[in-house]
């Protein structure tokens, strides 16, 4: 039976900020990583019962064995969501080329399928959005010990326990949550990779009407051949400004967003975790 905070059932956890930053895989793995973190947490358990005002200053050898297999596990979970992103934004880019090919296969093609792309394409933006949201709580795990565990060890030798950026850790995997908003998600995904598609299927649909069937000869005549059935041109071209401009805002505010945390916390942006 799965415990009561297994992180498969992190989708119906409530959305809270993370303390780490802004910016789950084969079971195989997942069982792995959950004994690892049993064991963690049942140390720490033994610790706090023995003397409950001592506040521990190192870790032990199987501990530090422990911490850096638990590492591997975040660090190969957030490449496996990386490639899931990855697979999304290809889905996008080939039915958008399939569209293109069918408006301007000759110049009597309708351009409707220039517009009909659209909603697959936010289909895929969605899906996209969804899968950041887990693939960044492996990459804010994965970053935190890089940060607080492999570069102090680096440095000076001191793993620096007495700032409790274990207990951030291990509070993280015993109450696993979202590291961040859904419409965060989305606005991160249309900078990186969804704005330039969605660019490009307005600048084709907008190439289409004015040289086919044959070059516009004025704005009226492109316009006009934006007709859809009863739907005027002028409508559908209101249509795919806002379209295109809702995007691009979400896009906007999720950039202000990110770099208004990341001066709160001193760095260039929240994602970029320190």
């Amino acid at each position: 039976m799965r415990g009561k905070n297994d992180i498969r059932d992190i989708e119906h956890a409530p959305e809270r900020p993370f303390d780490l930053a802004e910016d789950p895989v084969q079971d195989g793995v997942g069982q792995g990583l959950t004994r690892l973190g049993c064991y963690w947490e049942d140390t720490a358990i033994t610790d706090t019962n023995t003397d409950a005002d001592t506040e521990r200053k190192s870790l032990s050898s199987s501990e530090i064995t422990a911490v850096a297999h638990l590492y591997r596990g975040e660090v190969y979970r957030s490449t496996i969501w990386r490639t899931r992103l990855d697979t999304t934004t290809n889905w996008a880019v080939v039915t958008l080329g399939v569209a293109l090919s069918i408006s301007f296969a000759s110049p009597d093609a309708s351009p409707l399928p220039l517009i009909l792309v659209g909603v697959l394409i936010i289909l895929f933006l969605m899906l996209e959005a969804r899968r950041y949201r887990y693939f960044n709580v492996w990459r804010a795990r994965a970053r935190w010990m890089e940060t607080h565990f492999y570069a102090p060890m680096l440095d000076d030798g001191d793993l620096h326990l007495e700032e409790n950026w274990q207990k951030t850790l291990a509070n993280d995997y015993l109450k696993p949550r979202y590291h961040t908003s859904f419409l965060t998600a989305i606005g991160r995904r249309i900078r990186r990779n969804y704005l330039w598609i969605l660019v490009i299927q307005t600048l084709a649909f907008i190439g289409k009407i004015t040289v086919h069937p044959t070059p516009a000869q004025s704005v009226d005549e492109a316009v006009r051949r934006a007709d859809i059935g009863p739907l005027p041109g002028e409508a559908v071209i209101g249509i795919g400004l806002l379209y295109l401009l809702t995007w691009s805002a979400i896009a906007l505010w999720s950039h202000r967003a990110d770099v208004n945390r990341g001066q709160q916390r001193g760095a260039k942006a929240s994602e970029s975790m320190g």
